[in-house]
């Protein structure tokens, strides 16, 4: 059975900072993309960030741009996201996803997908 479960979220104030992981269990994804969307309250699942099956290649909202930074390690079979200078529009629920073929920032093209992680950012 494939799992992805998140953890990292919390509680921070404006300006600070965290770090989301998203560790993968049941198949292994080095042959994927992996990436971070949000869900705000009342609002549509957003893209924030994804990363190419090969690493190289790195996509960004431009909301999130400049302050957030994905990374994955292929031996870990895990994917994180670095979150800079939080602002309190960053306050949503997180979500990894996996198994698109390309850093699609669609995320109907994302077969798999973690529980989420609460991220807020107080003011």
């Amino acid at each position: 059975q494939v799992q992805l479960l998140e953890s990292g979220g919390g509680l921070v104030q404006a300006g600070g900072s965290l770090r989301l992981s998203c560790a993968a269990s049941g198949r292994t994804f080095s042959r994927d993309a992996m990436g971070w969307f949000r869900q705000a309250p009342r609002k549509e699942r957003e893209f924030v960030a994804v990363i190419a099956w090969n690493g190289g290649d790195t996509n960004y909202a431009d909301s999130v741009r400049g302050r957030f930074t994905i990374a994955r390690e292929y031996a870990k079979n895990t994917v994180s996201l670095q979150m800079n200078s939080l602002k309190p529009e960053d306050t949503a629920v997180y979500y990894c996803a996996a198994g698109s073929g390309w850093a699609s920032l669609n995320r109907y093209d994302y077969a798999y997908w973690g529980q989420g992680t609460q991220v807020t950012v107080s003011s």
